[in-house]
């Protein structure tokens, strides 16, 4: 299958990454020095710089462009496309429909670790195109089909965004035993060993289970835990995603 990209920011990019010992791959985007940087680095995919208008027709189309972009792109892209998986934040398939010409469409929001082959991606959209669209994403790591946009929307909190949060609980991490005497070299690698190993036992345990097997009662993670609830570190991530998802919203709103 070949997979036509629009766009090559830092997710395309990670996607690309991803995707191309799997796929045959073009890349469409406006900025000639940026491209030429991504042809270097990955010499089996092939660029263009776009003109004022491309031929969409029959093609698979990745759109991962800024979403405000959107209305002014939308007219160069002539043609109705076979499928458009779009990774755009708050844009909905209503939106896509109306300014694309396209069979089918498909909402997914992938995450950076798609260029490890660890993504957490989300999907929905048209039924007919489900199989293709898991198999597709499927290939930067895990993936999670939801019934309605509106769950994808929350879910772009925790997956989309997740990275953000988790990188912000490992620096804090880090600092902390930096604080205390320890080599930052020597704390980083503490912290990527600690998310490695809670990786796994995230993907087969509660996360409760995991906390009340670590808490033996007066220890040094029941002191520690402590201070995360006096400092409502709970009540923080919970207000993070509830406002990643408000977000989504009034993005979906204006597009």
């Amino acid at each position: 299958m070949k997979l036509t990209f629009i766009g090559n920011g830092n997710m395309a990019k990670a996607l690309i990454e991803g995707m191309v010992g799997e796929y045959e791959i073009e890349v469409l985007g406006r900025n000639e020095v940026t491209l030429a940087a991504l042809q270097k680095q990955l010499p089996q995919i092939t660029t263009k710089v776009m003109g004022e208008t491309e031929d969409m027709t029959g093609k698979n189309v990745i759109l991962a462009v800024k979403p405000y972009s959107l209305p002014d792109l939308a007219p160069k892209l002539s043609g109705e496309a076979e499928a458009v998986f779009s990774v755009l934040a708050g844009t909905s398939i209503e939106s896509l429909r109306s300014q694309l010409n396209a069979k089918m469409f498909i909402r997914t929001m992938p995450n950076l670790g798609a260029s490890h082959l660890k993504s957490m991606t989300t999907v929905t959209g048209d039924l007919a195109l489900k199989e293709t669209a898991l198999e597709i994403f499927n290939n930067i790591g895990r993936t999670l089909w939801l019934a309605t946009e509106n769950e994808l929307d929350i879910a772009t909190g925790v997956a989309g965004s997740g990275p953000a949060f988790l990188a912000l609980v490992a620096e804090a991490l880090a600092d902390g035993a930096v604080n205390q005497g320890l080599k930052r070299a020597d704390s980083q690698e503490l912290v990527a060993g600690l998310f490695e190993g809670f990786a796994a036992l995230v993907a087969n345990e509660n996360p409760a289970l995991i906390k009340d097997g670590v808490m033996s009662p007066g220890g040094t993670t029941a002191a520690g835990y402590a201070a995360l609830e006096r400092c409502n570190v709970r009540h923080g991530m919970m207000e993070a995603i509830a406002d990643a998802y408000e977000k989504a919203k009034e993005l979906k709103e204006k597009n």
